[in-house]
């Protein structure tokens, strides 16, 4: 329990820590610009709208305990959460619910730094 709890942190540190500016110009990408809002919240009730970025998350892994298909689209919805740590969670709690594909088709749909660095995280914890 105590390795999982340090590999967590130690997962949370690298994604937070400042990265170096890279030198390699960035490729432009066909996709869609990410549209991100807090707007799934509204979805979990009128209550939940407006959450803070923590509270998000804690919402996020409430509503992974539960096992349906209005819980499964709130936590799709949450997977373009303006919050990066959000949408980790969102990702990490589809994935270890096994709906995986909902995760990959998401990140494929957005490449990017943010998509990469999520998959990233998603492998860390997995």
């Amino acid at each position: 329990m105590l390795v999982l709890v340090a590999g967590i942190l130690l997962g949370v540190f690298a994604w937070r820590a400042p990265r170096r500016a890279s030198e390699q110009p960035q490729e432009p990408h066909d996709s869609a610009p990410l549209q991100a809002t807090t707007d799934w919240t509204n979805e979990a009730g009128e209550e939940f709208a407006g959450l803070s970025e923590s509270a998000r998350c804690d919402l996020v892994f409430a509503v992974a305990a539960l096992d349906d298909e209005r819980s499964q689209r709130l936590l799709e919805h949450a997977l373009s959460d303006p919050a990066e740590a959000v949408s980790l969670a969102a990702a990490h709690a589809l994935a270890g619910s096994g709906r995986q594909p909902a995760v990959d088709a998401f990140l494929a749909s957005h490449p990017g730094a943010r998509a990469d660095r999520i998959a990233q995280a998603l492998a860390l914890l997995d």
